[in-house]
């Protein structure tokens, strides 16, 4: 038999998942790994990358264990990561310094970079649909302000998921998804822009070779690894990207929502489509060579769930328990006896992605009623539901504008799928057929079909998911809840800009804003 390792290095936490050329999962080990502020740098957030490898090999060695398998059964290993990451290494291809995906100390370098080059930002957004806020510029440039020794030898760059396949390889690479969204990068190229960073005054002959998703890179031959010489280490890519080609987005139009921590609402376009002049929405390449994804991020909207779960909702957890199902599902059950709307409760939390300028009001329910038949749980929840969904929504017209692509229907994955009203509100909301995989987790799927491809077990990430994804369920909209949901969507958004008014009069607190701003 033949199998596949994926490893996956995501912001909370690494896992090493073992699958069948069938695309069935056969063992997964994942562990912890928690990225610490630097005393004394405001923001920060390093990576650890002597900690982590350990952690990641424990992973490695515990997943194989448990599929129960030998280690040469392994053919071909990749991984995914969290974007934005970087790990910048010396001459010799050790590590200097690392910071995770969200790291925004270098809050004073992106406003240099705008107040002392008129129109950079929007020059260098126009060729790798990426701003300053968290790219890799201003992070080499905070380096070369407060650590000017480290800096000096700096000699290569990488992502998180490609410093595991160097640490496995002994390669240093990139491919176009994960690199891409350092900022320093042409998406019609795919490609660095090296001039990018020499016209800010940094290092520009940084940049490692970039190799296309499912490239051989060499065999393994880190002995530590658990992992035997004989298995191929191909390269990867970024976690949303994988995680689309996990779900079947792999072709021009196609649409995802990836509904986690985070909302992700991802379009596959043409690597040639040039990103909308007011760089309201990111554009990163794809896994799939000649396309990029327009992207819209709706911000913490698992996680704000998860609190009003924890906050407010201890009866449904009691009631949970002793029906042995999930907290959600009972939150779901009341929700469904909550009319379309919510009562006309309003949550602010995420606003719709403004890339170019992007930070959120204070976290706040408005149109609360002290009727406890109309406000309580139930309809609070219901009214998270709605607006997660409606603020997507908002960011796939978005992209419809600036790319002209028409959208009817939406592959919807990630831990919100597991809800059918959640499913059927998004129906609703965007007018779309929903379809929800089997495999909802695809980010490592993902991964394991770069593997598959680079030894040949596939013939494309193409045929990789046209071969291994299988639909579970499909939602078709009810247009007349949708027509209600464009009266509130409008409502919602006029809302909005008053509540950052407050933000902007010092009154409330955002609840995130972009570094620089």
């Amino acid at each position: 038999m033949q199998y596949l390792m994926a490893i996956d290095a995501g912001t909370g936490s690494v896992r090493a998942v073992v699958f069948d050329t069938d695309g069935n999962q056969i063992s997964v080990a994942q562990e912890e790994w928690i990225h610490l502020e630097v005393e004394g740098v405001p923001s920060s957030m390093t990576f650890d990358t002597a900690k982590n490898w350990d952690i990641a090999v424990r992973c490695i060695k515990e997943s194989i264990k448990l599929s129960g398998i030998r280690e040469e059964e392994i053919v071909a290993v990749s991984a995914t990561s969290m974007r934005e990451g970087i790990v910048l290494y010396d001459a010799e291809g050790k590590e200097l310094w690392a910071v995770a995906n969200v790291d925004a100390r270098a809050a004073n370098e992106v406003k240099y970079l705008k107040e002392n080059f008129d129109g950079i930002e929007e020059e260098f957004y126009k060729l790798s649909g990426q701003t300053f806020a968290l790219g890799a510029l201003p992070r080499i440039m905070w380096l070369k302000n407060n650590e000017p020794e480290l800096y000096e030898q700096v000699a290569s760059i990488s992502m998180i998921g490609d410093w595991i396949l160097a640490k496995l390889s002994g390669v240093i690479a990139t491919d176009p998804s994960n690199g891409g969204t350092t900022g320093i990068f042409s998406l019609e190229e795919r490609n660095w822009v090296a001039e990018m960073a020499t016209k800010v005054g940094i290092k520009d002959d940084i940049f490692p070779a970039v190799l296309e998703v499912g490239t051989v890179m060499g065999n393994v031959n880190n002995e530590t690894s658990g992992l035997s010489p004989h298995t191929k280490v191909v390269m990867g890519g970024g976690d949303v990207q994988l995680g689309a080609a996990g779900l079947g987005v792999t072709k021009e139009g196609q649409v995802a929502i990836l509904g986690g921590s985070f909302w992700q609402q991802v379009v596959n376009i043409k690597s040639e489509v040039i990103p909308p002049k007011d760089m309201g929405i990111r554009v990163n390449p794809h896994v799939v060579a000649g396309l990029s994804q327009a992207e819209g991020i709706t911000f913490f909207s698992g996680l704000v769930m998860r609190w009003f779960r924890d906050a407010f909702c201890e009866m449904e957890k009691l009631e949970a328990k002793k029906r042995g199902i999930d907290t959600y599902a009972v939150l779901e059950e009341k929700a469904k006896k909550v009319p379309v709307g919510s009562h006309g409760i309003l949550p602010i939390f995420s606003d719709a992605m403004k890339y170019g300028k992007w930070y959120h009001a204070s976290p706040s329910f408005l149109n609360l009623s002290i009727d406890p038949e109309v406000c309580n749980r139930a309809s609070m929840f219901r009214s998270l539901q709605e607006n997660a969904c409606i603020v997507s929504a908002i960011n796939l017209k978005n992209i419809q504008k600036f790319t002209g692509i028409e959208i009817d229907e939406i592959v919807f994955a990630g831990g919100a799928s597991k809800g059918e009203l959640w499913c059927q509100i998004l129906a609703d909301v965007t007018g779309c057929k929903v379809k929800v995989p089997e495999v909802t987790e695809a980010t490592a799927l993902g991964a394991a079909m770069a593997a598959g491809v680079g030894v040949e077990v596939y013939d494309s990430l193409v045929e990789a998911s046209e071969r291994l994804v299988i639909w579970d369920r499909e939602y078709t909209p009810n247009m007349e809840n949708h027509e209600t949901y464009q009266d509130i969507a409008q409502k919602w958004e006029e809302v909005y800009v008053e509540q950052l008014g407050l933000v902007d009069r010092g009154l409330t607190q955002s609840m995130w804003m972009a570094p620089g701003l």
